[in-house]
């Protein structure tokens, strides 16, 4: 990929992503007062997350993790890149991980063509404990903000 294409692609996923940021999702009208889900989708915001470092699973820690949903972020731009899931957030990362190898590729190329990036990992802890609903969350995140490194 040429220095243009990158700019140009992530441009493309820069604009869609605040598309999403600024719209409001449908409201479906209820007969009845029903509570919010606490893991809705349209109610989750990445980009408000902490980030933290993506060297985070190389320090010393006694527990295996708690479930969590997690979102890769170049927050230079800010692009979300990826989301995923885990029952055991200290231990997802130390294995191999398809992720690891495209941020490994992204900063080659912004690293090649003298372009800033600040790729960084977040954490949503509110989560469900059961695999599917965490995969069920997950996956409607990725087709939400069309997380790029999600679809190589």
């Amino acid at each position: 990929m040429d220095k243009s294409a990158l700019v140009r692609w992530k441009s493309q996923i820069f604009n869609y992503q605040q598309g999403v940021k600024v719209s409001q999702p449908p409201q479906q009208a209820t007969l009845f007062d029903l509570a919010p889900a606490h893991c809705d989708p349209d109610q989750i915001d990445p980009f408000s997350l902490q980030v933290r470092s993506l060297s985070f699973w190389q320090y010393p820690t006694d527990s295996p993790g708690d479930a969590c949903l997690y979102f890769v972020i170049d927050s230079k731009v800010p692009l979300l890149l990826y989301v995923g899931e885990t029952c055991r957030s200290n231990k997802r990362w130390k294995g191999e991980h398809d992720c690891k190898q495209y941020i490994s590729h992204y900063h080659d190329l912004h690293y090649k063509y003298g372009l800033e990036r600040a790729v960084n990992i977040a954490f949503w802890w509110d989560t469900p404990t059961e695999r599917k609903a965490r995969q069920d969350l997950e996956l409607s995140l990725i087709l939400r903000w069309r997380s790029p490194f999600n679809y190589l």
